[in-house]
């Protein structure tokens, strides 16, 4: 498998998670009971972003953690358990596709995380707000998949099973990878999109605790014939016989002996929970706020009272009413005394206002 990463187109944009294998389209759309009984269901809300309406995951009273390449702004609301929460401001991970978002309003509940390492061969709950099953996807008489169906936007939950941690360009960090295999269990799920920045939890003794943040899938895009055109998205339990690349790039996979299946992968929790709790345990004190603000020459400089290894956006306007931020400096690194950021030329200017944000 590892082998044929090198050729596989992933999806990055929004493509990541969950398709049922079956043409139901209000299966496993409600919280399940049994021994799935509280399996992370009941801390997923709705993220209202520019790019749709995806998953978040409470994680701290006044924090939720989501994807970062799903987008977002200050101000979207967030809706769980049927209320509304503004949103105010969100930290990145520097090193992975995380980002925690806080809101004005505290959380009645929220997620705990998976700290452990040992997420390999473990059970998994995904649960996304991505496409049904469509169509079977045939090849030489052999059911192969199905096509993404015609249902987005309603919350669903499966299960898989963690094959390895994904570490692999193009993407940042580690990642929990799950196969959508022939054999596979009950209920197995792929991911399509708008599952993307969806929780994926794991059973800890007798708690459902977050382990992982859906982020993308292997190439969804294939074709029967590589004619352009032809193209169109599946989850797959096997490549084989089919075509990948796109339009002006279809490449045959070569039927194998054993199956060729998707995978998708989630950015793992257990290995940024410093970085998490660095964020949802630190209060704002007077490191957060700009000194002074004065000309040198031409330039103005920026004094900011910062903490020790923290990192911080500085940004400017001319119009508090009706004009944008502009950057002045991002991940200005903190050494727990006065740091001076540069803003060249602003000294010539009628005007300038500025803000400073923590990133992490």
């Amino acid at each position: 498998m590892l082998c044929l990463l090198t050729m596989w187109f992933f999806t990055t944009r929004s493509e990541a998670i969950l398709f049922e294998a079956t043409s139901n389209t209000a299966y496993n759309t409600t919280a399940p009971t049994g021994a799935l009984t509280n399996n992370g269901w009941q801390y997923e809300g709705q993220w209202n972003t520019d790019q749709g309406t995806f998953t978040g995951t409470p994680i701290a009273p006044t924090f939720f953690l989501a994807a970062q390449h799903i987008g977002g702004s200050s101000g979207q609301p967030f809706v769980f358990n049927g209320f509304t929460y503004t949103t105010v401001t969100n930290f990145d991970d520097p090193s992975t596709d995380l980002r925690i978002w806080q809101v004005a309003e505290t959380f009645p509940s929220y997620a705990p995380l998976y700290t452990q390492t040992n997420e390999v061969s473990k059970l998994c709950v995904a649960i996304g707000r991505g496409f049904d099953r469509g169509n079977a996807v045939i090849v030489g008489g052999k059911t192969n998949g199905w096509q993404w169906g015609l249902t987005p936007f309603v919350q669903r939950w499966g299960e898989n099973i963690i094959s390895q941690i994904y570490n692999s360009p193009p993407f940042s960090g580690d990642h929990l990878e799950a196969v959508f295999d022939r054999n596979g269990i009950t209920n197995e799920c792929m991911l399509t999109t708008y599952d993307s920045s969806g929780g994926m939890f794991i059973e800890d003794g007798t708690t459902w605790k977050l382990a992982g943040i859906h982020h993308a899938v292997s190439t969804p895009l294939v074709s029967t014939n590589g004619v352009n055109g032809s193209g169109f998205n599946a989850a797959l339990v096997d490549y084989g016989g089919l075509y990948i690349g796109g339009d002006g790039n279809w490449q045959l996979v070569t039927n194998q002996t054993a199956d060729i299946p998707a995978f998708f992968i989630s950015t793992r929790v257990s290995v940024r929970v410093s970085w998490i709790n660095s964020v949802i345990n630190f209060t704002p004190g007077p490191d957060l706020r700009i000194t002074n603000v004065a000309p040198v020459g031409a330039d103005i400089h920026i004094s900011l009272a910062t903490g020790s290894n923290r990192f911080y956006l500085v940004q400017r306007t001319s119009d508090l009413v009706t004009g944008a931020w502009t950057t002045v400096t991002n991940n200005l690194v903190g050494n727990g005394g006065i740091v001076i950021a540069v803003d060249p030329g602003a000294a010539t200017q009628p005007k300038r206002f500025y803000r400073v944000q923590l990133l992490q």
